[in-house]
């Protein structure tokens, strides 16, 4: 089906969204703010402490991306698991307990070499200062950024995370840990995109060890801010919100929520605006 016009072209706004992406390592698919990147409308923080990912990213950057080569925790001195499969390198140990129990992760969790690193606080830097779309895959260190990133957070309207219901590593915070984080801080989840599950061994479905089945393994999160609290957030922050869950993931319920908002205080006629252009859409009239 086509895609929607976009938030700007519904709205008549124009607006920049600063994106701070901790884990950039471009591994799987395009990152759910490449929408705002091809319109030229997001200034991208990028973090990558891998060189060679790093190298592929300054490689293949925009005009408006930034990538900065510190791994982000907690500020302290910590080991570095790199994995067989990049995708899986860590700070946290992988947990044979649990990968042992699924096709292909023993030997995709093998660690490789342990490297010492040194780690920053995200509260300590001053490049994502005002970001308004954090993205985070860091294979199990999410939550020791949250924790260690509060005064940044503030500013933040939506969190993009991946998140675990199995303890894929040893010791690490699970989905629940991060949910009740997130909350306290005053963000609630929007949802799962996607939910991703494993075939249990020994079973194994159409011969293929990539198949999901039954069990749930982990899964990519959307928190945002809580919009059953808007009185929060301020007037350029209700046109932010609403441009990113437009433009990155289409929740056309939640964006009109917010221009309503918006034009309540303004007196403005952004909601009306952009429901009549939705009307308007091919993907919206055929639904």
């Amino acid at each position: 089906m086509p895609a929607l016009p976009s938030f700007d072209v519904l709205t008549g706004t124009a607006m920049r969204i600063k994106v701070v992406d901790i884990g950039a390592n471009p591994i799987d698919d395009a990152p759910p703010y490449s929408v705002l990147l091809q319109a030229g409308a997001a200034d991208v923080i990028g973090f990558e402490p891998n060189p060679v990912a790093l190298a592929r990213l300054e490689t293949r950057k925009g005009p408006t991306e930034t990538y900065l080569p510190h791994a982000v925790a907690d500020g302290g001195r910590h080991t570095l698991n790199v994995c067989a499969a990049p995708g899986m390198t860590s700070l946290y140990e992988p947990n044979p307990a649990v990968l042992n129990r699924f096709h292909g992760f023993p030997e995709w969790g093998r660690v490789t070499a342990r490297l010492p690193v040194d780690t920053v606080r995200l509260d300590d830097v001053a490049e994502v200062i005002g970001m308004e779309l954090l993205k985070i895959d860091i294979q199990g260190g999410e939550l020791t950024v949250f924790r260690h990133g509060q005064n940044r957070l503030r500013d933040v309207l939506v969190i993009h995370t991946e998140v675990e219901f199995l303890p894929m590593y040893a010791g690490q915070p699970l989905f629940s840990d991060v949910d009740i984080f997130l909350r306290e801080a005053g963000f609630v989840l929007h949802r799962f995109a996607p939910l991703t599950s494993r075939v249990i061994r020994p079973l194994l479905v159409d011969n293929n060890i990539y198949a999901g089945l039954s069990q749930l393994f982990w899964a990519d999160a959307i928190f945002v801010k809580d919009f059953t609290r808007l009185e929060r957030l301020s007037d350029a922050q209700l046109l932010s919100m609403a441009k990113i869950m437009h433009d990155c993931y289409g929740s056309i319920d939640l964006v009109l929520h917010l221009l309503t908002e918006h034009d309540a205080r303004r007196g403005t006629g952004l909601g009306p605006a952009y429901l009549s252009g939705l009307r308007a859409a091919p993907l919206v009239a055929a639904a």
